[in-house]
């Protein structure tokens, strides 16, 4: 048997339960899970920002695990280190998929929500989205690093980022850019002086509130908090020419801004999950970066606790579970 967390209504706490160990298909991998991140998209999944699957569910998609069985065709040896991330699947055949744009894939599953995740013993995944993972990296490299290193290509190559929302993937960003060369202005909840104090021992240039303009105009914004209300505060901040990179899945309504914000042929994009090539980039690049990963570890049986910790604020870096 296995031990997991299961969804089974929007809103509803997660359910601790036994079940048979799964049993991988073709071309899937089946995983002991070492470690499991708990993610923001996590909280809409769970709360039901994303519209639920219709059958009881396990959440998780930051997973660490050991290879213990492989289906049929899958050519992964027995021990090998894995990580899985929130894309779980593609169709392999559409126009995004054959472009190398399988992050748009219209018949895509992620993992934790269409697809069993890793708040569980055991995971099963797609053996073509799991990626060797070096013993330097760990969970929430797979999430907060590979979205947050996406988001972070969006951004362009402007000397001057902003980060709105300082959690797993701010904190692990504002470190590849200052490694990049680049001047980081990190951006908290206001009045929220121990996420800014946390930002500055990761040595950003300046740390305030999301309410305060900054010190200087900005090359480049990436919203990590889901705040639609910091869509056309963002705009306020970047200079002309710049781009305002909307880096989650779900978002709260943008309120209406006027035309001036925008004008300046400043952009603003959004980026959806993540591409094979972003996640082979990202875990080549962390290693030479020395990410300093700040985590607290959670066991399997806390997992409401880990969740309701992150959307109380209260997490600095990010949230581990450990079967």
């Amino acid at each position: 048997m296995s031990r997991a967390q299961l969804c089974e209504r929007s809103g509803e706490p997660l359910r601790l339960v036994d079940r048979p160990v799964p049993e991988p298909g073709p071309g899937q991998v089946l995983l002991k899970v070492a470690a499991c991140a708990v993610c923001r998209t996590d909280l809409h999944v769970v709360d039901g920002d994303l519209a639920h699957p219709g059958r009881a569910f396990v959440p998780g998609h930051e997973i660490v695990g050991t290879v213990i069985a492989a289906g049929p065709g899958t050519d992964v040896a027995l021990g090998t280190r894995l990580g899985v991330p929130w894309l779980g699947c593609t169709c392999g055949r559409c126009e995004w998929c054959t472009s190398g744009r399988e992050n748009l894939c219209p018949a895509a599953r992620f993992t934790g929500w269409q697809i069993d995740g890793g708040f569980a013993e055991h995971a099963v995944a797609d053996a073509r989205y799991a990626f060797r993972l070096p013993d330097a990296l760990d969970a929430p490299h797979l999430c907060a690093g590979l979205i947050g290193w996406r988001a972070l290509k969006a951004a362009g190559n402007g000397a001057m980022l902003g980060l709105y929302g300082f959690g797993a993937a701010a904190h692990l960003i504002a470190q590849v850019a200052r490694w990049q060369g680049r001047r980081v202005h990190a951006f908290t909840r206001p009045g929220d002086e121990a996420a800014q104090r946390f930002a500055r021992t990761l040595g950003v240039a300046w740390a305030g509130g999301s309410d305060e303009p900054g010190p200087a105009p900005l090359d480049a914004a990436i919203l990590f908090a889901p705040v639609g209300a910091l869509v056309p505060a963002a705009l306020r901040a970047v200079k002309r020419g710049g781009t305002v990179v909307c880096a989650g899945i779900h978002m709260s309504e943008i309120p209406a801004f006027p035309y001036a914000l925008l004008w300046g042929e400043r952009v603003v994009r959004s980026v959806a999950n993540l591409t094979r090539r972003d996640a082979l980039e990202f875990l080549a690049l962390a290693p030479r970066v020395g990410l300093r990963v700040e985590i607290e570890t959670h066991p399997l049986a806390s997992a409401n606790e880990a969740l309701a910790r992150l959307r109380r604020g209260e997490v600095a870096g990010a949230a581990v579970l450990i079967p």
